[in-house]
């Protein structure tokens, strides 16, 4: 029983080792028929050759379909159904390898025209670079001519720019990585323009120093509502992020450092002689001078808290019920001056103008109609 069962497993060994050697020699003539097929290409259709000697080969055998070999091992009689189901796997693979080599081709060729499709979008992108030389030749020149009419344009003056040409010109030198140069231009620009302004200044008489002073200001504060839109791709792609700064901040320090700086101890004695005399200074010139020059820098209403509290709120310290006779001496003395200069106070008697007029004229009705 014992020799049975053993000569039962060794005849079951013997069918798998049959079946991976029937496999593995099925293997061999693929390869050795794809090899063939390589070396007839090669030798441009001559007689094919073998490894050993040189001797011609026979043709390999005729590729059968998949159910056409079923059908001829079917017609033999032929093998096991485990060796049936291998053999028709292998065929199965071997067909769709074929396949497989066959659209290899189209592959290549459809990655050869993506290649060529980002080679002309990269060539066309290349023409489309703005180089340093481009924006110091083309781009700033227009830039530069567009801030010169804004510096020195009067209120309500036409000019003749193109907005939208300005505000392209920015934008395409921020996407092309020239926003520092061209920030450091604009400041140059600027700086340049208020230190002339400074300059004619100091030049100014003493009676129209205040008045050109103002000038300058509005001026200026009112091309950089302008300005600064024109340049908001820059100051929010480099002025903001990178150096955590605004432009328009920037802007005005250039006005106090350049301008009103150099001319605050000259300009606060004139403003506090207009205002003891009365309209030597116009009053919107006096309130858009003292509010300038607060917005610019908080710390000069120091210099003279008075004339400061006149324009802006909140700047001297609240009333105090124990200064309120403090307060009527101050006004009395006010009227006295005003007296003194030459302003009448008018009627001091308690009825309003024209009382007196519509009281005589309701009672005469009245008695008018009392008579018929």
């Amino acid at each position: 029983m014992e020799e049975e069962s053993m000569e039962e497993e060794g005849g079951g060994g013997g069918g798998s080792i049959s079946s991976s050697s029937s496999y593995e020699a099925l293997m061999d003539d693929q390869n050795h028929n794809n090899w063939e097929a390589a070396e007839a290409a090669a030798g441009g259709g001559g007689g094919r050759r073998g490894s050993y000697g040189h001797q011609p080969l026979p043709p390999p055998p005729p590729s059968l379909s998949p159910a056409e070999s079923r059908g001829e091992r079917a017609h033999r009689g032929g093998l096991d159904p485990q060796e049936d189901f291998e053999m028709q796997m292998l065929s199965e693979a071997a067909h769709g390898q074929r396949k497989g080599c066959a659209t290899a081709p189209g592959k290549g060729e459809a990655s050869v025209g993506i290649n060529l499709n980002i080679s002309s979008s990269a060539s066309k992108f290349l023409m489309n670079v703005i180089t340093i030389e481009d924006y110091k030749s083309t781009y700033w020149p227009k830039l530069d001519s567009a801030i010169d009419q804004l510096l020195t344009q009067s209120p309500g003056d036409y000019i003749p720019i193109s907005y939208e040409q300005i505000y392209s010109c920015v934008y395409k030198c921020v996407c092309q990585q020239h926003s520092e140069q061209m920030y450091s231009d604009l400041i140059k620009k600027i700086t340049n323009h208020l230190e002339r302004v400074s300059k004619e200044l100091q030049a100014s008489p003493p009676d129209l120093y205040v008045e050109r002073f103002n000038i300058a200001l509005g001026q200026y504060m009112g091309a950089l509502q302008s300005i600064v839109p024109l340049f908001i791709y820059m100051n929010k792609f480099y002025i903001e992020t990178k150096l955590n700064r605004d432009l328009r901040n920037d802007l005005i320090k250039l006005f106090t450092e350049h301008v009103a700086e150099k001319h605050i101890y000259s300009l606060m004695p004139l403003l506090l002689e207009a205002q003891s005399t009365p309209f030597w200074i116009s009053p919107s010139t006096m309130a858009n001078i003292v509010k300038g020059l607060y917005m610019l820098r908080p710390e000069w209403v120091q210099m003279a808290p008075a004339l400061f509290s006149k324009f802006i709120p909140n700047i001297l310290p609240p009333a105090v019920e124990s200064e309120l006779e403090e307060y009527a001496a101050q006004d009395q003395k006010l009227q006295q001056e005003l007296i003194q200069e030459g302003f009448s106070r008018g009627d001091q008697s308690r009825k309003r103008p024209g009382e007196e007029l519509t009281y005589n004229g309701s009672a005469s009705c009245a008695s008018s109609r009392g008579c018929r």
